[in-house]
């Protein structure tokens, strides 16, 4: 009898039929058992990790939904397909990151599983989570917990295995990547915006202290600004934003955007008319709030297309994808 683990334990943060299931798939993926390979038997797999019958039959029609196993009398259950696990480690949700997960899912066969996992742009927390997934899954989807920081732990991953995902300010050519460019590509959509925000006296750059995104954005703010005369600020302090006539604000974060937005209303403002928003990274609600906020925004169903690409064709890629201006009436 093949045995799945040499400790046959389960923990608390998932079903055990779920982590029966898991276990199985992987040692499937690990090639452990081959097409028309028998699986261990109820009975068998029963007593090995101390689970009722029940659990195991219903961690195999787990599997026989995924098109992984099937059984036939006298035969018992057994292998029909192999599996690709695959481990999608992002750094927090959002309904941009929701639509990239969508995106991936969809291209994908039923035999490819995926582990959606969050670090929530905590480096231990990203670090943890990779060390305990090393060796378990076929293909590693990261996105990266700071744009400047490479974590060494990612050293042990397979570079053929492994795709960077949205942050990439960071040695990184023996890596796969799909990044975005929040330095020059963020300058030139400001660029194509010029003539909208030479409507207002002043751009204001809402990036508060706690704000996960590059640093290095702010900078080339400040050239944009400088080069085609703008008076500009960089304002940190959200909590206490008050909305002012004739200034254009650029929000990161949507919750600044509604933020903007509802501090104009209180002071009698109008969204694009006596005050500017321009937002980053669109989201479906965006096209709707005030007649619409001009967002900047990568196409993050793109990147979710272009990492399917990556795990089914086992292509390296190494592309920036371009920040794309969605001109509304905020601006």
């Amino acid at each position: 009898m093949k045995r799945i683990d040499k400790k046959a334990t389960f923990g608390q943060q998932a079903s055990k039929v779920t982590q029966l299931a898991d276990a199985l798939s992987q040692a499937i993926s690990r090639k452990e058992f081959l097409e028309g390979d028998s699986l261990p038997s109820i009975n068998q797999l029963s007593a090995q990790y101390e689970v009722s019958r029940d659990t195991v039959f219903k961690a195999f029609l787990d599997l026989r939904e995924r098109g992984l196993i099937d059984s036939t009398p006298g035969k018992g259950y057994y292998v029909t397909s192999q599996v690709t696990n695959v481990l999608l480690l992002l750094d927090q949700y959002t309904p941009f990151k929701e639509a990239l997960y969508n995106s991936f899912v969809r291209h994908l066969p039923i035999n490819y599983k995926v582990d959606l996992l969050f670090h929530q742009y905590n480096e231990r927390l990203f670090n943890t989570i990779l060390r305990e997934s090393i060796g378990k899954y076929n293909k590693y989807i990261v996105m990266n917990f700071d744009n400047e920081k490479f974590s060494t732990v990612l050293n042990k991953i397979n570079p053929s295995r492994l795709l960077l995902l949205d942050f990439g300010k960071f040695e990184k050519e023996k890596y796969s990547y799909i990044c975005q460019d929040f330095d020059e590509s963020f300058f030139q959509a400001l660029n194509q915006l010029k003539e909208k925000l030479k409507n207002y006296r002043q751009l204001v750059f809402l990036f508060p202290k706690s704000l996960k995104h590059p640093q290095s954005s702010k900078v080339y703010f400040t050239r944009f600004c400088q080069e085609q005369g703008f008076l500009c600020e960089i304002q940190e302090d959200i909590e206490n934003l008050i909305v002012r006539k004739g200034v254009a604000y650029i929000a990161i974060k949507q919750q600044d955007v509604v933020k903007v937005v509802k501090q104009g209303r209180l002071e009698g403002l109008k969204c694009g008319k006596d005050f500017g928003l321009l937002a980053y990274n669109d989201i479906p609600s965006y096209e709707v709030i005030d007649e619409g906020i001009t967002s900047l925004s990568i196409d993050w169903e793109m990147m979710g297309n272009e990492a399917a690409n990556f795990v089914l064709n086992n292509v390296p890629v190494q592309k920036f994808l371009p920040t794309e201006v969605r001109l509304r009436k905020s601006l």
